[in-house]
């Protein structure tokens, strides 16, 4: 058993910052498992490897013996954490909520450890609080204080609506630690002024304050941007074998190494030494991402996954063949045109390879899009689909098309 010193400093690893590390040694000192606290939104129904920073913490905690709270915000996402925002979420409707919180429960025990998870659902105490209680929790905090936000100071400053609604969430997320009495609780770095809104109404409450633990946030595939499954730049973590090799093997250079740091469980000494050995120029870029490739695939899927779409990948673009194991999409009978053929826009947007049309028109003026192995040009290209069909999307893309 780890001493709360020897536990501090452990969990010290990778994280962005504590507040306070004090109270977290005074907790730890106290001889009793801590409650630890991690919320999440179910705005969409994958968890992806930017998820996955806070809960290989939340698995760090649970191997030291502390009892680990997954939260799944259901009341939350019905109004969307307008963090980072520039504008009003969509909201989502129970329907959407319920659904993707159903895929997240049966994703996280690729990580955590069932028998010392407890999920949870805000709705569970806000679905019971009526108008007068929700007026109270709002008049514990003022609208100066809000306007403190980066993001919403910068939508007044700009003339950009804010809706009342959006003031509620750091409020309502704050009270869930009121709810489950946490002793800590994690989030992304963007995240701190909604944590630091929890350690307040905690106070208030006459409960010990949580200390905040804010982890980095991962940039996705593009290596600009947070991961983000609406911004399609995202690998998730129930995918298939194939498409994480391949996404992985996508990313710019620059990211391999935090890659390898926040999404792998591969040990400190070999992510040092191939750091070093990239700075110095004696390691090829390639060569590592296919271990960062093989490390994401063995842990989400088996180490005989890894080597299986490790082969795949080398066949594929070394011989530059279109994989015969390629998934196919049948394509909705009511999707085409009169004359058989469908849009190429909506092509890609239907088969799931842009998550919008003004990223498929992108994909085609980048010349990303091949059908058939002839580069589509043109956003205005209809693609007859009288016979199978073979679409390419970028490097790693595959799918075979066909009309339903």
């Amino acid at each position: 058993m780890m001493s709360p010193e020897e536990q501090l400093a452990e969990l010290r690893r990778g994280a962005a910052e504590i507040l306070l590390e004090a109270d977290l040694l005074k907790k730890l000192r106290k001889g009793r498992p801590l409650r630890i606290k991690a919320g999440f939104d179910p705005t969409a129904p994958d968890l992806h490897l930017g998820h996955t920073v806070l809960i290989n913490k939340m698995a760090l905690f649970q191997r030291l013996g502390h009892e680990v709270i997954f939260l799944i915000g259901d009341f939350t996402g019905l109004i969307g954490d307008p963090t980072g925002r520039n504008a009003t979420r969509p909201p989502l409707t129970p329907d959407d909520v319920k659904a993707n919180a159903a895929t997240y429960e049966s994703q996280i025990f690729k990580i955590l450890d069932p028998a010392r998870t407890r999920v949870d659902f805000n709705s569970r105490w806000m679905g019971a609080m009526n108008a007068a209680g929700l007026i109270q929790l709002a008049a514990k905090h003022t609208v100066a204080r809000m306007l403190e936000r980066d993001d919403f100071a910068k939508r007044y400053r700009g003339g950009q609506a804010i809706a009342i609604h959006e003031f509620l969430y750091p409020l309502l997320q704050g009270y869930d630690s009121v709810a489950l009495e946490a002793d800590v609780e994690l989030g992304g770095t963007d995240q701190k002024f909604n944590l630091l809104v929890g350690r307040e109404l905690q106070r208030e409450a006459g409960q010990e304050p949580q200390v905040i633990m804010t982890l980095p946030i991962l940039e996705g595939l593009d290596g600009v941007q947070k991961m983000s499954k609406s911004l399609g730049n995202y690998i998730g973590i129930d995918e298939s074998p194939q498409a994480i090799f391949g996404k992985a093997m996508s990313i710019p250079d620059s990211l391999i190494v935090r890659y390898l740091e926040l999404a792998t469980a591969l040990p400190r000494e070999e992510i040092a030494s191939i750091a070093d050995g990239l700075a110095g120029g004696m390691t090829n870029p390639r060569d590592t991402k296919v271990r960062l490739a093989k490390a994401l695939v063995s842990q989400y899927h088996s180490v005989a996954a890894a080597d299986e779409a490790a082969r795949w990948f080398s066949e594929t673009f070394a011989a530059r063949t279109f994989p015969t194991d390629a998934p196919r999409f049948a394509l909705p009978a009511d999707a085409l045109e009169a004359n058989g053929r469908v849009w190429i826009v909506r092509l890609l947007t239907l088969a799931g390879a842009a998550p919008s049309g003004s990223e498929a028109r992108r994909l085609i003026r980048q010349g990303a899009v091949e059908v058939d192995g002839e580069a589509v040009g043109d956003e205005d290209a209809r693609i007859s689909l009288d016979c199978e069909r073979r679409l390419q999307v970028g490097k790693r893309r595959f799918l075979r098309v066909c009309a339903r």
